[in-house]
């Protein structure tokens, strides 16, 4: 028992790590929070329309879609400790200030604050990136992917609950004081987004993203996006299929367990000696979700259906950041993982109107067949450009 756990204890053991991967974990919880609590002040105290909720909740999301990329390519060249003191300090604003702010003004402002959020998703990765050598990347992202599972097992429910038990503004402010302390954390810590090896080289090259967005990288995005986008109409098809049957009740539960077979299989996939394409990974998660909704019956019969696609959540999300990382020039990495980000988000986003069609048109059942079938045809489209051969390119030489 005590050699399967060695890959995380020599990974923990890494000068640095151990602190990161505790930070990375506690500045994700309020950012996962924020999603559900704007969209719950919207509706409950607003009094407006869940679709009112949407184009709020949308209007952030566009914004972190866009802003993603750009904060990385800044944090490429300027260094954390920049990039991490603007957004926190926007994000505090934003969230203190958005209780008191009309919905017209509201919209507006969470396009800014998604613009300018702060970026602890890509930044933590690739901190991890640059502090654990290069043999220990999978377990290194495996853990990391397990600290989202655990985020976003907390940061909803927690932004639920203050709402329900205190009101949308309490919510909304512990959020932004949560992000604010998180990026001062951050800001202390200043992890290195290089590693030491790549430091001794001399000044990083200037690489345009055109030098290293290969077909190749293109597909692991496609990819990475058809996964976000199964993972979140599974996550609304729960929903609506236990509201649908009169066990509501059940919902905590059946998320839970799925959540956990997560963590369960992201450990494991860190403990392997080697790794899979995230096409495989992915197209396994597609094809195991593709009959959960079809065999009827309860609650109890959810749980085991979504287990053993549930044991791939963590891994697919693993592989698609290692595979990010091994195929662009470290100088590149903050802008390839905010667009690693940025196609996350538009999984996600993408996800609620195409379940919601289903579910409305065919019944909740559908939506996991429809989800995992739509995800599962991304990837076999993705396949012939994931075996283009890659181009070997000149040097980029190293502007001053």
């Amino acid at each position: 028992m005590n050699t399967a756990f060695e890959p995380y204890r020599r990974l923990l053991r890494l000068p640095g790590v151990t602190p990161v991967v505790i930070l990375g974990l506690l500045t994700r919880i309020p950012a996962t929070a924020t999603g559900l609590t704007i969209t719950l002040h919207v509706v409950q105290t607003l009094g407006l329309s869940w679709a009112q909720a949407g184009v709020a909740g949308t209007a952030s999301t566009v914004g972190m879609a866009i802003g993603s990329p750009l904060l990385g390519r800044i944090v490429d060249r300027r260094g954390t400790r920049s990039v991490v003191a603007v957004t926190s300090l926007v994000q505090l604003v934003f969230w203190v200030s958005a209780p008191m702010l009309p919905y017209e003004v509201l919209v507006g402002a969470a396009f800014v604050a998604g613009l300018l959020m702060l970026p602890v998703f890509g930044l933590i990765r690739q901190c991890m990136a640059a502090m654990v050598p290069k043999d220990q990347h999978r377990t290194g992202f495996a853990l990391d992917s397990m600290c989202v599972e655990l985020s976003y097992m907390i940061g909803p429910a927690v932004g639920a609950a203050a709402v329900s038990a205190v009101s949308s503004a309490v919510a909304m402010r512990a959020v932004g004081i949560g992000l604010a302390l998180a990026g001062l954390a951050l800001f202390v810590l200043n992890p290195p987004t290089r590693s030491a090896e790549e430091l001794a080289a001399g000044p990083g090259e200037k690489v345009p993203i055109r030098r290293w967005l290969s077909p190749r990288v293109l597909t692991i995005f496609g990819v990475t996006s058809a996964l976000t986008f199964v993972l979140t109409a599974t996550d609304l098809a729960i929903v609506a299929t236990l509201e649908h049957a009169g066990d509501a009740a059940w919902i905590g539960l059946v998320i839970g367990v799925w959540c956990f077979a997560s963590l369960v299989g992201g450990f494991v996939y860190g403990l392997l000696p080697r790794g899979f394409s995230p096409l495989v990974m992915i197209g396994g998660l597609c094809a195991l979700t593709i009959p959960v909704g079809l065999v009827g019956g309860g609650w109890w019969w959810l749980i085991p259906a979504l287990i053993p696609g549930g044991l791939l959540c963590a891994p697919s999300l693993s592989t698609t950041v290692d595979y990010v990382n091994k195929s662009v020039p470290a100088s590149a990495r903050g802008e390839s993982m905010g667009l690693h980000g940025t196609f996350l988000t538009i999984g996600v986003s993408s996800a609620g109107p195409v379940a919601g069609l289903i579910i409305d048109g065919w019944g909740p059942g559908w939506a996991f067949a429809g989800a995992g079938a739509i995800g599962l045809l991304a990837v076999l489209i993705a396949v012939p450009f994931w075996r283009m051969p890659v181009r070997v390119k000149e040097p980029v030489k190293v502007l001053a």
